[in-house]
């Protein structure tokens, strides 16, 4: 059983929380309002209700009422969201009690009676012998108020009231290590000591807590005698309560980045299933971690953001977990997105490097692959002649168009079968820019969704049909964000083709005759589940395919976990393959032949993993397998898609500071040759005068780093052909790359060179000066 109530104040403050936002917009949620008053939630297994639900209803009609269940449940579903109101501080005082249930009206009265400040509370009943009530109290208050101090001493007060009924503090922590005693037991406490003593004696670990009081502690025991004066002060020193986002940033930080940095109650319910977490392991890399980053930046007790801490804001997978499962209801990615647009548009600060060998060829070729834009629409020969215009477009995406091209072609099969008239930009279409989004690279974003709205507008499109989650995401949602920021026309409709084959099986328009005898699983991909709700229709058109078992791995639907794509495959493939790894083994767990995907980039992730961990489970997508059940076959075309990531594999793990650096010992000579004013043959010449030239260049080593940055830009053009040769030697290349490289290197170089060679250029400055001594 449980037993939970809640406060006049707390209920009168949750509803003034504010809505949960998705993608910066009101979610489409019921909260209720509740009653200001005490209100309890009584909680029993049904198979009791018979001999407790009449009683219980008695006892609560002598003095209360009972409240209709849609607001019950939605408490019992809110009750790991006790800090929910520290939204509106957006710091909390704890003022935590442990009191028995006998003395619990008495000792409430006189709590709420002598704390003058907004007070909530919840209380949790356990029984036993002794039944007590703990009392988990806060006053929203604001930390960077100079009042905050002295309002904190409301939680020794309601300490202090209750003992005065027999009750204690809750913990000790820092602040009420001289309670230690009454909450864990004097024998407890010296036996910690002792352990303490033996195993840490230089007080490491939790310093100041519980056994050894820290400065505030001793402060707070002392208070203890001058409680009444305390309180008195306490009570005056106000903060206001409820979200107060403008005007809240500060050193560079965006109002609402700035008050969500302080509202985060550091709970670490985003932890557990971060992907970025989970695959690192470091503290840093949660989302409560970046938090704290963020907090400390602004609070000014750190100093500008280091590159280190700039790649961990860009290595979130995007997948939206955190979201999820953040009792605050903080808007987390979308907060991370806005952090990457701060930092790498605003602040010019560097993005991952393979990034600008994308926007390179975005830029050129209007994809990120390194093809050729004529070729982008060569998937579409089988399909046949299709309509100039139409009101309805199909868009692949770049992913389906060069490498898994099943995905392109069944999805087009499948709309016709569905009777859906369409047409496609063919050579028109450009990448979505999701990954220039993602990247920071927000001017190239524009750029590539001008183009795309654009392209659709001349063809008289008024809905978007696409494959890839990440491109349903982008028409669905950013382009229309983009395009009313800017100014422009938006008339589209946005759906994932997995919508519209469900409703055709729905409406008896499409069925499928050839059985596929399969036990499949299904993975949900983050931009089409938890960052668009679209759970149900793929599974639809796989339980209407004769033959197919359909089995859930453990985590589905919201609690899915990410494949490790997006940013982790970019940042750290050899993490991004543990992350796949975790993913597939669920599959393997209940036994499925395959995974179904829908999202090209979570099946390129997933079949890099199975490659790399020589797991035994074919990766297949969606509209592949509805057409094996229609007998339209598709060639698998992971062999492909593999050697095609192989290129970019390659480039990505070169593209690091240290693999960079071994490149550019490479062209040392080339490099010497080409700098300016005859620096290059005056350095080689100090490198043959013996001993006493290897002390010229050991001084002039620490003005490396400030010449480089000044002499690369020029020389560039001079080294280009000797790095590209020395790039070719390290980065298998399909054809239409190996002949754009002239092209891409140096446009990717020019952006990447000022920012990366402060990382480089420490590693090569022994080196050199090795080369230079022969």
């Amino acid at each position: 059983w449980s037993v939970t109530f809640i406060n006049p104040e707390m209920a009168r403050l949750k509803n003034q929380l504010p809505p949960k936002l998705e993608h910066g917009h009101p979610a489409d949620e019921q909260r209720p309002k509740l009653p200001t008053g005490y209100l309890a939630v009584f909680v029993f297994p049904a198979s009791r209700e018979g001999q407790v639900r009449e009683k219980l209803e008695s006892i609560i009609a002598q003095s209360g009422e009972r409240l209709d269940d849609d607001l019950a449940v939605h408490e019992w579903d809110e009750r790991f969201s006790i800090m929910h109101v520290k939204r509106l501080g957006p710091s909390l005082i704890p003022t935590e009690v442990v009191l028995p249930l006998e003395n619990l009206d008495q000792a409430l009265e006189d709590i709420e009676g002598g704390v003058r400040q907004p007070l909530v509370i919840e209380g949790m009943v356990s029984g036993g012998q002794n039944p007590q009530v703990v009392l988990l109290g806060f006053i929203p208050h604001d930390e960077r108020s100079l009042t905050f101090n002295v309002a904190f001493a409301l939680s020794l007060s309601t300490i202090q009231k209750a003992k005065k009924y027999g009750g204690r503090a809750y913990a000790s922590g820092l602040y009420f290590a001289q309670e230690a005693d009454h909450i864990l037991g004097a024998e407890r406490v010296r036996r910690l000591r002792q352990f303490k003593q033996q195993e840490d004696p230089r007080r490491i670990m939790n310093p100041g807590k519980i056994l050894d009081s820290s400065l505030m502690g001793t402060f707070m025991s002392v208070a203890g005698a001058f409680e009444p004066l305390i309180r008195a002060a306490g009570n005056v020193a106000k903060s206001p309560v409820g979200e107060r986002i403008a005007g809240a940033g500060k050193r560079g930080i965006a109002d609402d980045l700035s008050w969500y940095a302080y509202a985060c109650a550091q709970c670490g319910y985003c932890i557990e299933g971060c992907t970025q977490f989970y695959g690192r392991g470091w503290e840093s890399q949660s989302p409560r971690g970046k938090w704290f980053v963020l907090k400390e930046h602004i609070s000014g007790r750190s100093g500008k953001l280091s590159q280190d801490q700039v790649e961990t804001f860009l290595a979130c997978t995007t997948c939206e977990v955190c979201d999820a499962e953040c009792p605050l209801e903080l808007p987390i990615e979308p907060s991370w997105l806005q952090v990457r647009g701060k930092l790498v548009h605003e602040d010019d600060r560097l993005t991952f490097p393979p990034f600008e060998i994308m926007r390179a060829s975005l830029r050129k070729e209007h994809n990120i692959w390194a093809a050729y834009r004529k070729d982008r629409a060569g998937w579409a020969e089988s399909i046949g002649d299709l309509p100039e215009k139409a009101e309805t477009c199909y868009f692949p995406g770049c992913t389906a168009s060069y490498v898994e091209k099943d995905i392109a072609q069944s999805s087009a099969e499948l709309l016709r079968k569905a009777g859906v008239e369409f047409t496609y930009l063919g050579e028109d279409e450009a990448c979505c820019g999701i990954p220039m989004l993602v990247a920071g690279l927000w001017d190239t974003f524009e750029e590539i969704m001008r183009h795309n709205i654009s392209a659709m507008q001349k063809r008289g499109v008024k809905r978007v049909i696409s494959t890839c989650p990440a491109c349903w995401l982008v028409w669905k949602t950013y382009y229309p964000e983009w395009a009313a920021k800017l100014g422009i026309d938006y008339p589209f409709e946005s759906l994932h083709i997995s919508e519209v084959l469900a409703e055709s099986i729905r409406s008896g328009d499409m069925t499928f005759d050839h059985p596929v005898n399969m036990r499949v699983t299904w993975h949900d991909s983050c931009h089409m589940g938890r960052a668009g709700s679209i759970y149900e229709p793929p599974r639809e058109v796989l339980q209407a395919i004769p033959g197919i078992e359909f089995v859930e791995m453990e985590h589905n639907r919201e609690n899915s976990l990410c494949c490790g794509s997006v940013l982790s495959l970019v940042a750290d493939p050899a993490i991004a393959k543990e992350l796949g790894d975790i993913r597939l083994s669920e599959a393997d767990a209940v036994g499925a032949d395959a995974v179904v995907s829908t999202c090209p980039c979570c099946q390129v992730q997933l079949r890099v993993s199975v490659q790399k961990t020589g797991r035994d489970m074919p990766v297949i997508d969606l509209g592949a397998l509805a057409c094996r059940a229609s007998g339209i076959p598709h060639a698998d075309p992971t062999e492909y898609a593999l050697n095609m990531w192989a290129s970019f594999d390659a480039m990505i793990n070169l593209m690091k500071p240290e693999p960079m650096a071994d490149l550019f010992v490479e062209l040392f000579p080339p490099m010497m040759d080409a700098m300016p004013l005859g620096m290059g043959g005056m350095m080689r010449a100090i490198g043959k005068m013996g001993p006493v030239g290897g002390v010229i260049l050991k001084a002039m080593k620490p003005l490396f780093p400030a010449i480089f940055p000044i002499v690369m830009p020029g020389m560039m053009d001079k080294v280009m052909p000797d790095m590209l040769a020395a790039v070719e030697k390290r980065v298998p290349m399909s054809q239409s790359m190996k002949d754009q490289m002239p092209d891409l290197m140096p446009a990717a170089m020019g952006n990447l060179m000022p920012k990366m060679l402060p990382a480089i250029v420490p590693l090569i400055s022994d080196p050199l000066i090795d080369y230079l001594r022969g």
